[in-house]
């Protein structure tokens, strides 16, 4: 803890307000989304296939508008998309306190994911200006351990709230994002977008979008890390599925369990693992390095079968391993896609990135569930392995060929 005090002290007020920020909003947004399901088919009563519309509206309204919200962010500033992500997530909370209607949880979903895109590539790109090339990487790693905290004690928050009803936990949610709306209005500097141009908004921002479909090695190392983004979203997925397999109904206990240990191991484990990284290898090969922990991860889930206590230890160390695997890599990653953007557009590039990991997740937890619907107990497992060792393989291969290195970015004409 104290490690982390004198990390983020030595960073300059908006980058640690920032980070603060970033704990805030994982702890508003996790205290309520974990039990919103259940809200929805209990509390509301709705039926299955309307709880899927909800749930799913608000993941396509984040993932298909985090371009737009990175296109934004660098034509009219980070600190506008952050402030009116704020808000959005103020106005949608307090609508699922309220709504009993499917049309307007469905509006108050959408705005919860548009809210998402917006600050999400927005706060990256700020924090990447504000720590510089020198600190980057630094910077990433601190925010990783809020944000990691945001996601550890927003669903005991949660859980403490729900004594009341699922209504409270909306209100306070609610109230979370409009105190940061208000503090980050008042405290945090506007850094107007560099070098906008003057040409219509239309044809600047097609102009953007050609630059990056043009920067082949952003898009090579994009589809290279898009593996890691599945793997990471196990804990949510292939974790509670096996745990159903082995506990049956005492599954909830076990995956709470399994899932605080993911967030504790990111906690512990990211300050030491970015300084030895940092000491011992050069940034991509850090990102081979998380990634063949990552893959490594499922190895222990092989077995076919083996008793409760061993059963636990699998899936705790395959949660401990993701998240140090991921806490090795990140900061990385956050900085090569920076470098990669030629430090230009570094929104933009944030906003597809995200974009294309987020349909990375959605193509591969339908093939995860596909593999568990064959019945074939251990090739789940084993093709989540390969996917980490293969997706290390390719950035291996992109840093060897130098597509990794900082170069000039093409600007189309």
């Amino acid at each position: 803890m104290r490690t982390l005090r004198a990390r983020t002290a030595s960073f300059e007020r908006p980058a640690r307000l920032l980070m603060v920020n970033q704990f805030a909003i994982n702890l508003g947004f996790y205290m309520l989304m974990p039990y919103l399901a259940d809200h929805l088919a209990h509390g509301l009563g709705l039926a299955a296939w309307a709880v899927g519309l909800v749930l799913g509206v608000r993941n396509l309204s984040q993932q298909g508008m985090f371009l737009v919200g990175g296109t934004l962010a660098d034509r009219y500033g980070c600190k506008p998309m952050i402030l009116a992500g704020c808000a959005l997530r103020t106005v949608a909370f307090g609508l699922l306190a309220v709504a009993g209607s499917l049309p307007v949880l469905i509006a108050a979903s959408a705005l919860t994911g548009l809210a998402g895109a917006l600050f999400n590539p927005a706060v990256r790109a700020y924090l990447a200006a504000e720590a510089g090339e020198e600190r980057r990487v630094e910077a990433f790693a601190a925010f990783n351990v809020f944000y990691q905290a945001g996601i550890l004690v927003g669903p005991l928050a949660g859980l403490a709230l729900l004594a009341w009803d699922f209504s409270a936990v909306c209100a306070v949610a609610a109230l979370i994002f409009g105190a940061l709306a208000v503090l980050q209005f008042g405290a945090l500097p506007a850094r107007p977008p560099a070098g906008r141009s003057a040409e219509p908004a239309w044809r600047a921002v097609a102009a953007d979008w050609r630059t990056i479909a043009a920067n082949r090695p952003f898009l090579l190392f994009a589809a290279a890390m898009s593996g890691s983004y599945v793997l990471a979203f196990q804990v949510y997925l292939a974790l509670p599925l096996r745990a159903r397999e082995l506990f049956g109904e005492r599954t909830g206990v076990v995956t709470g369990g399994v899932f605080a240990v993911s967030a504790l191991a990111a906690l512990s484990g990211q300050l030491k693992l970015t300084a030895w990284a940092k000491q011992h290898l050069p940034g991509p090969r850090a990102i081979v390095y998380g990634l063949v922990v990552m893959g490594a991860a499922f190895l222990p889930l092989l077995p076919t079968s083996y008793g409760a206590v061993a059963g636990v230890t699998a899936l705790t160390l395959c949660a401990a391993l993701l998240a140090w695997g991921g806490a090795l890599l990140y900061p990385f990653e956050m900085d090569t896609v920076v470098r990669l953007s030629g430090d230009r557009l570094v929104a933009t590039y944030y906003g597809a990135y995200n974009t294309a990991s987020g349909i990375a997740i959605s193509l591969g937890n339908l093939a995860v569930g596909t593999l568990f619907d064959m019945g074939v107990h251990w090739l789940p497992w084993a093709a989540l392995a390969a996917t980490g060792f293969v997706c290390a393989g390719l950035v291996a291969r992109l840093h060897r060929a130098g597509y990794l290195a900082p170069r000039p970015v093409p600007v189309p004409g």
